[in-house]
């Protein structure tokens, strides 16, 4: 299980071919990779399913190969079919879906050393072989927003940006960036390209980056046509017999950023909030995380001395109002009873004021 999705296993995956299963999208939410929060956000859940899927169907018409199959129809389910008899196409659901039909890999143990050698990929292919998720996020960037980690980790000018700082307002970068983070680390670090070869295993690094700039394209096409504005995201990926499949979900408001109107709309406007109205659990968190660079321990939560506080009625409802309506403006599709996407921007826009 994921911190906010669940993995519904129909047959494994084998050294041998891809299994079946499904993703079962939950309401919770995480922020600053804490894993689960204290409460939930309604509808967020089949939003996510909603958005997740519209992508990975254009995906695959774009010719992008992915590791999905489709959605599970609720309604069906509801009447008795079995959930693996009730996939159908996301246009074929008769209500919002909060099951995805995916194929599976292997995701191999990746052991721990401890500090000093860090942890063994070379023990997490080995179990791999030649099927397996790569133990990679790959990131993309359209823009740098205020706040963003590039801003401390890389210069203007190696975008050939006209300025030498960071201007206190978001800037579009001429042609995207694509970048590689660690997947199944304690904590999540950004690599240099030679590192992320590594790591990969026998996926291409090149061609990883290939790929998220063709999912980035398909996604940020879907964005303007709807007035949204595609700002980042990140794939993952399995690796079978020699090629590369999109895997996990791609263009959701978790996994991407976008924005409308200049207002963020996705997981942003809850890290925002929490870092205006719970101070002392964020500046926590990043203690924990520095902290943990000196110890023999990989999980910095056990160094956290912070819990954080539950969002209040008004804020749950505006960012669940959020994900709903964006995911009928992006989707172009009334899955969910929410105010218009103007309405609802507004909304989450005055939890800053």
């Amino acid at each position: 299980m994921t911190s906010v999705k669940e993995f519904r296993v129909v047959e494994p995956a084998t050294a041998d071919g891809l299994g079946r299963g499904r993703f079962a999208f939950t309401d919770a939410y995480s922020v600053f990779d804490w894993g689960r929060m204290p409460d939930a956000i309604p509808r967020k859940g089949a939003s996510l399913c909603v958005m997740g899927a519209f992508n990975f169907e254009r995906l695959a018409d774009a010719g992008v190969a992915t590791h999905y199959r489709g959605v599970v129809d609720p309604v069906a389910v509801e009447s008795g079919a079995d959930p693996e008899d009730a996939v159908v196409p996301l246009a074929e659901a008769d209500a919002p879906p909060t099951e995805m039909a995916i194929e599976l890999t292997r995701v191999p143990d990746l052991p721990y050393a401890g500090p000093e050698a860090g942890y063994d990929y070379d023990a997490f292919h080995a179990a791999g072989g030649e099927n397996y998720l790569v133990p990679l996020e790959v990131v993309f960037r359209n823009t740098v927003p205020v706040g963003s980690s590039l801003r401390s980790r890389r210069d203007p000018a190696d975008f050939d940006l006209p300025f030498e700082e960071w201007p206190d307002e978001s800037v579009d970068l001429p042609e995207p960036v694509v970048e590689f983070s660690t997947k199944y680390e304690e904590q999540d670090r950004y690599l240099s390209r030679e590192e992320a070869d590594r790591i990969a295993g026998r996926a291409d690094v090149d061609a990883l980056a290939d790929l998220a700039r063709d999912v980035n394209r398909v996604v940020t096409d879907r964005a303007e046509e709807t007035g949204f504005v595609h700002e980042d995201g990140k794939i993952e990926c399995l690796y079978v017999d020699g090629e590369l499949r999109v895997a996990d979900v791609v263009g959701t408001f978790d996994e991407n950023r976008f924005s409308y109107g200049g207002q963020q709309v996705s997981k942003e406007v809850v890290r925002q909030w929490y870092k205006r109205a719970d101070p002392e659990w964020v500046e926590a968190v990043g203690e924990a995380k520095s902290a943990v660079a000196d110890r023999d321990l990989a999980d910095w939560r056990e160094l956290c001395e912070e819990e954080p506080i539950d969002l209040p009625d008004g804020v749950l409802e505006a960012v669940s109002a959020m994900y709903a309506a964006g995911a009928n403006a992006y989707t172009g599709t009334a899955w969910f009873d929410a105010p218009p996407v103007d309405e609802a921007v507004s909304a989450v826009r005055s939890l800053g004021e």
